[in-house]
Parts: C-alpha cells; sequence; structure tokens
C-alpha cells in the first residue's frame, strides 16, 4: 500500500518512468530464469546492455580476467545478442573445425547492409549458397597459383618502392603503419583497377569508408533501439558514404569502358 500511495504521488512522466524500468527488470528475471538451458557459464548482466559495461575500455584484458573466472568458454550477452567467448586452444579448435558450420555464419550488422549492398562480400555475407558461390569465384579466380603468380611484378614493384622510400628516410622517424597500409593500397588498386590510387580524394573516401566500420552501432546489438543511429547520424554518415564510393566505382568503370572502346578503334 505504501508503495502504491508512494507511486500515485509522483508526477505522471516520472511514474511512467518507474513503471516502465520496474517491468524492464520483471521481464528480463523472469525471462532469464525460464531460458537458463545447457549453456556454457556466464557473467551477471545487466537489462538492455548485457554485459557491455564489463568490456570496459580494454575488452581484451577484461576477457582474459573474466575467463579466469568463468573458463575458457564463456557466454557474453552484448546488448541483446549472446556472444559465445573462446580462450583457448581446445576450445577454438571446437569451434573452428569440430563444429565449423555451426558458427561459421556472420550476423546482419547495421553500417555492412549499407555499405556492401546488403552485405554481400565474402567477409559479411551469411553463411549459404551464395557465400559458397563467392568463396568458390575468390579461390578458382583471384586466388589461384596462376593468378598470385600474374601479380608478382606489381609486388615486387611496390615492395622495392618502399624499401627506396625507407632508405631516403635514414635517420629519421618512420611511420611503418602508414606505410604498410599504402603498400597493401598501391598493390592491391594496381592489380584490381590498372593503376594507383593515391590522391587526397580517395584517400579521404577510403579512410572514411574504413572508418565507418569501426563506429558502433546501437541496432546491431540492441535491435529494438535500431531508430537511435539514424537519430545520432550513424546511418546517415554510412548512406554518404556509401553514395560517394558508388559514384567512385562508376567513373572507374566508365574508365575502363571507354579504353576498351578505344582499343577496338
Amino acid at each position: 500500500m505504501e508503495l502504491y500511495s508512494y507511486l500515485q504521488s509522483l508526477p505522471l512522466s516520472l511514474f511512467s518512468c518507474v513503471v516502465l524500468v520496474i517491468f524492464i527488470c520483471v521481464k528480463w528475471i523472469l525471462f532469464d530464469s525460464k531460458n537458463r538451458k545447457n549453456i556454457p557459464p556466464s557473467p551477471p548482466k545487466l537489462p538492455i546492455i548485457g554485459n557491455f559495461h564489463q568490456l570496459g575500455s580494454n575488452p581484451n584484458h577484461n576477457l582474459h580476467i573474466l575467463s579466469q573466472k568463468y573458463g575458457p568458454v564463456m557466454l557474453l550477452h552484448l546488448g541483446s545478442i549472446p556472444t559465445l567467448v573462446a580462450s583457448s586452444t581446445e576450445a577454438v579448435q571446437e569451434i573452428m573445425k569440430t563444429h565449423d558450420l555451426s558458427f561459421c555464419s556472420r550476423p546482419s550488422l547495421t553500417v555492412p547492409n549499407i555499405l556492401l549492398y546488403g552485405s554481400k562480400s565474402i567477409s559479411f555475407a551469411p553463411y549459404g549458397e551464395y557465400w559458397r558461390r563467392l568463396k568458390s569465384l575468390v579461390v578458382l579466380k583471384l586466388l589461384s597459383n596462376t593468378r598470385v603468380k600474374s601479380y608478382q611484378k606489381v609486388r615486387e614493384n611496390e615492395i622495392g618502392h618502399m624499401i627506396h622510400v625507407l632508405g631516403e628516410s635514414c635517420g629519421s622517424t618512420v611511420d611503418m603503419g602508414s606505410m604498410f597500409a599504402s603498400l597493401t593500397n598501391n598493390i592491391i588498386s594496381r592489380v584490381s583497377i590498372g593503376r594507383k590510387l593515391d590522391g587526397p580524394k580517395y584517400k579521404k573516401l577510403l579512410c572514411a569508408f574504413v572508418d565507418a566500420f569501426n563506429v558502433f552501432n546501437i541496432g546491431s546489438y540492441i535491435p529494438w533501439l535500431s531508430w537511435v543511429d539514424r537519430v545520432i547520424g550513424t546511418v546517415g554518415r554510412a548512406e554518404k558514404i556509401a553514395k560517394e564510393f558508388d559514384e567512385f566505382l562508376e567513373t572507374i568503370i566508365e574508365e575502363h569502358v571507354n579504353k576498351k572502346k578505344r582499343g577496338s578503334c
């Protein structure tokens, strides 16, 4: 009765918030107790965010601490997404070899769906017939011995150029991370497009494209809060980058089409 009287005395907005919090907590407790099956040990989780608060700013270190307490195989809840964490050689072997088909698919994520045409790349496509066909194309057409050997001159040329730059930088500080990133970019662009793409506009677009994958998307972990990603601009930025990247690819395709036309004349 005292609780009821206290709730009645609250303003309507505050009363609604209190009722919502109580409802979520009760629903979470009941759901959690009913759905405990033969699952790996799991640290206590909070409503809505799950175990995110236990990852902190140093996830690798904190996961190691949790694994010492809960074992080499433990279950975390990242928002509402159950996530299995394996931290021993034996556990990883079970997952990657013995039960590989059970773990080989990939979840649907907000940014890859926008930037990669509904996650159509081999890195983000869910396991199935489409992914198997894509893998076959990559193995047979891109990574065959003949194809890889055909890129040898490009690799040697770019590595030689990097060594030359390092030689000229003798005695000064060199950012090796940036240099290796540039090496990889130059090799891939020469192999796939036929020329280097190292202009400032392209580098800016490429950095924005890569950085978009590193942005935390609430909707990927708490689906019913996916609207927040649009409100805070995450979706809008990804859509803008996708449009710019499409325009860039169209330009490259037009260059190759025009080059082929001139060659046939």
